[in-house]
């Protein structure tokens, strides 16, 4: 079952809305006639995003998500009965070798990448189930599956590439626990390189000015990326993967999880452990 797209005056919380996928993902989806809450850390560019859209309704909450108290906020609007779509967009990298990289920025990511979507899902989700509609898209990345490869010339990544294959098993366990009759639809979008500010920080300081930019490595352009996550959402497709030609590749990725798991059933360890 997919997702109805169309916003009949419904509310769309957008979080890392002031650049990149969160900003095109609040325009594309005030096309479709959503009224917006954009969360950030930039406030005058959520301003300036919200001025954009002046065809809907647009909320701007200047929030850092790594932050208890403004993660509190933000749970507490998204709970509300007008939200029926979450897209928890908001991510920082803190890249770099990991046992160089502050401490203080390791807990960074682990709160704005993994507890500020979980706890926004979690202030979400009994709400759409007793509406009977909603949907919330988890923004992960494809360095969730690509653990066993060393850095250069992908990044320095360990922590980022962890916080993401949660953001992955958290959103497929959860909408299997949901099931194939919940009226909610679940989905991890999982770019690769996307043209967009992302490289050009850590994310411990967001990027300045008002213009938004692109690093200089490039990648698919931002848009292409909500496209396919959208065009995901109404088919009901729980991984979404805006390159991947051969969709089959996520059910051989199921074929594979299942055969692992089959050692779960072992009464003995496995003969090449064996003296």
């Amino acid at each position: 079952m997919g997702f109805e797209l169309a916003g009949r005056g419904a509310t769309a919380v957008v979080t890392g809305a002031s650049s990149g996928i969160g900003a095109v993902y609040a325009r594309e989806l005030a096309k479709r006639g959503w009224n917006l809450v954009l969360v950030a850390r930039r406030a005058q560019r959520l301003d300036d995003l919200a001025a954009q859209l002046s065809d809907v309704k647009v909320e701007t909450l200047s929030a850092d998500l790594a932050k208890q108290e403004d993660l509190d906020r933000v749970a507490e609007r998204v709970a509300r009965d007008d939200v029926a779509l979450l897209v928890n967009n908001a991510g920082i990298n803190g890249y770099g070798p990991f046992t160089e990289v502050d401490p203080q920025v390791l807990q960074q990511v682990l709160a704005v990448n993994v507890v500020a979507p979980t706890m926004l899902s979690r202030a979400a989700l009994p709400g759409m189930l007793e509406r009977g509609r909603g949907a919330v898209v988890n923004v992960a990345s494809l360095l969730a599956f690509a653990s066993a490869m060393p850095p250069n010339p992908l990044p320095w990544r360990a922590t980022y590439a962890g916080t993401k294959g949660y953001v992955v098993t958290f959103t497929r366990t959860l909408a299997a626990e949901l099931g194939d009759d919940s009226p909610v639809q679940l989905q991890v979008l999982c770019p690769g390189l996307t043209a967009t500010e992302f490289h050009l920080t850590t994310g411990m300081e967001s990027v300045g000015g008002r213009e938004e930019q692109v690093h200089a490595e490039g990648g698919m352009p931002a848009g292409d990326v909500v496209t396919a996550s959208l065009v995901g959402l109404e088919r009901g497709e729980v991984v979404c993967v805006p390159g991947l030609e051969d969709p089959a590749a996520v059910e051989r990725l199921v074929d594979v999880e299942s055969v692992l798991r089959s050692a779960s059933r072992s009464r003995g360890m496995a003969a090449r452990y064996r003296s």
